[in-house]
């Protein structure tokens, strides 16, 4: 839906990722879309230079987030909300259900 806007398909998905999960990094985010993680890492990088992302090791991860001083970032941020209001709930549901932490000790799957 944005995809015009940002440029391309793969800008869209990784602002989306971002909004919905806070942060992330290229292969996570590659192998959730099915997109190259070159693609990915380009799109990354270029946000990063934008100023609308800042990354930061974790271990030997780069990780991305969103930069709290970019001064567009809640108009952004409100953007992308209404924008993923309007997807598809089966797109929705594949891409934005991941668990984010681990599931209870003895829990029953």
């Amino acid at each position: 839906m944005l995809n015009k806007l940002f440029g391309s398909r793969s800008a869209e998905l990784v602002f989306y990722y971002l909004f919905v999960y806070e942060k992330g990094y290229a292969t996570k985010i590659s192998r959730l879309f099915g997109i190259s993680l070159n693609t990915i890492q380009k799109q990354l990088i270029k946000f990063e230079e934008a100023g609308v992302l800042v990354s930061f090791l974790e271990g030997r991860t780069r990780v991305f987030r969103w930069n709290p001083r970019y001064p567009f970032l809640p108009e952004l941020k409100a953007l992308l909300e209404k924008a993923l209001d309007y997807l598809p709930d089966s797109e929705k549901s594949k891409y934005f259900r991941e668990r984010t932490r681990p599931r209870r000790t003895g829990k029953p799957a």
